[in-house]
């Protein structure tokens, strides 16, 4: 169906319908996405401040038959908050509703608005003597909604889940203006289809996130952080297996990390301090919290000695300081900001099964030498199976040279991943990037399952149009 552009004629239906205020300029931010890979459409910016003026925001944009983009903080890697074709949208940007609503230790649950920035409501929590444990690379201007809306991982999944595993309850606004309030904080609610998680990781094609009730949990009493340089893929899974034998759940972050994003720090950031003098071809940063009773730092000392028995580990560092540990994080933080300064020729976020994930880097790497003098950094979340497998032009050359070639070494990548029985997008979503390899890879009974759905809850088709589904 064909949509209207958010133009003077539809901003003149709205007068009256949302109070002054709400329309804002559009500064480039809001067309723009982090690797600066598409440019966004501008029609209207609204910056409602009430999930009822999201209601009327919503309900106008469906009578009009007027796209609408959600905008969380911008920070998605595959074009999802900005449309890059078709007649201008509305962008609906929940920044104004940022308010912690509610926090509730003796629940462990804590209630925010969509807008609210990750970092804020992580602070929230710490306040309250506990932990919201999403955390990622770019917290400080990720927003809730934006984080729900597409199911964000992060570096903790390992021990407390995606961003889906965090949510009790959502209140959202549905592609007709509708309010359900579904903002619940019960642990259990048997009633019938879950609309929670069908819009958590719907793009923001099934409706508006405006508040979520989410689960927090304690503050782990003692907490260590150690790197441990490694032979290979291999030793880093049998690390991680030897380390969950030892301490169970007390595993928080088991993250691999590259020579390469080594070289690509020290080439695009040469200020931040690494740990070793000389990378390492392959380390693992591994993070415990622990109960009061068992010793961090003694634990992995323990688990280095038994990893150096067993041939899995040949050298590591302990932190010693929040300082130590705060450097340590940096380093697998910038890795990602090291990656956009180099500039790569194709970018996956993937996932294996867990075992297979050795074998897969092997004949990854062999497959992308058949294709050309590239570099690959490849590292991620090694603990559920995600790899961040990113393909780079030789040191010195540009990228833009590459780039008859970056469809081939997807398809390269995303093929081995099929064989593998793995994911072409393990936590990023699919945004508008990935909507060709969703057709590709994706199971055909599911694709006509979402279409079903998103033709039932969306028959006008105005939310998020082309993301995830092609228009």
């Amino acid at each position: 169906m064909m949509l209207n552009p958010a133009d003077a004629d539809f901003a003149a239906a709205l007068d009256g319908v949302v109070p002054s205020g709400v329309f804002r300029e559009i500064e480039p931010r809001y067309l723009e996405e982090p690797r600066g890979r598409l440019q966004g459409r501008a029609g209207l910016l609204a910056c409602p401040r009430t999930t009822q003026e999201v209601a009327a925001l919503i309900r106008a944009a469906h009578d009009a038959r007027v796209g609408v983009v959600p905008y969380g903080g911008g920070t998605g890697l595959v074009g999802g908050q900005v449309l890059t074709e078709g007649p201008a949208p509305l962008i609906l940007s929940l920044e104004r509703m940022n308010a912690i609503r509610a926090v509730h230790a003796d629940e462990n649950v804590i209630v925010a608005e969509a807008g609210a920035i990750l970092a804020d409501l992580q602070a929230a929590a710490r306040a309250a003597d506990r932990l919201f444990p999403l955390s990622l690379a770019s917290e400080g201007s990720a927003r809730i909604g934006g984080n729900l809306a597409t199911n964000a991982g992060g570096v903790n999944v390992l021990r407390y889940g995606n961003t889906r595993d965090l949510c009790l309850g959502l209140e959202a606004v549905l592609p007709d203006g509708r309010i359900w309030n579904g903002l619940t904080r019960l642990r259990k609610d048997n009633t019938g289809y879950d609309l929670r998680n069908l819009l958590i990781g719907s793009e923001g094609t099934l409706g508006v996130i405006t508040a979520a009730a989410l689960r927090l949990a304690p503050i782990p009493a003692r907490s260590g952080t150690a790197i441990f340089v490694v032979a290979s893929p291999r030793a880093a899974i049998d690390l991680l297996s030897l380390a969950r034998d030892r301490v169970g759940e007390g595993i928080s972050a088991f993250e691999l990390l590259s020579g390469q994003g080594f070289d690509f720090l020290s080439e695009t950031l040469p200020d931040i301090r690494q740990p070793f003098d000389t990378p390492p071809e392959w380390c693992v940063l591994i993070e415990l919290g622990l109960i009061a009773a068992l010793d961090p730092q003694e634990q992995l000392a323990e688990l280095f000695e038994a990893a150096l028995e067993r041939d899995l580990a040949s050298d590591g560092l302990i932190a010693q300081s929040e300082a130590q540990r705060d450097g340590f994080w940096m380093v697998r933080e910038q890795v990602p900001e090291a990656n956009r300064r180099i500039g790569s020729v194709s970018s996956h976020d993937v996932s294996i099964p867990l075992r297979a994930l050795p074998e897969f880097i092997a004949k990854a790497a062999e497959r992308i030498s058949e294709i050309g003098d590239f570099r690959i950094n490849c590292f991620g979340h090694l603990g559920d199976g995600n790899l961040h497998y990113n393909i780079f032009p030789p040191k010195g050359a540009d990228r833009t040279a590459f780039k008859a070639q970056s469809g081939i070494v997807a398809r390269a990548v995303h093929d081995l991943v099929a064989e593998f029985e793995g994911s072409i997008s393990a936590e990023h979503g699919i945004g508008r990037s990935k909507v060709t390899e969703l057709e590709i890879y994706g199971d055909p009974t599911k694709i006509a399952a979402m279409r079903a759905i998103k033709s039932a809850l969306d028959p006008q088709g105005i939310m998020n149009p082309g993301a995830v589904l092609r228009l």
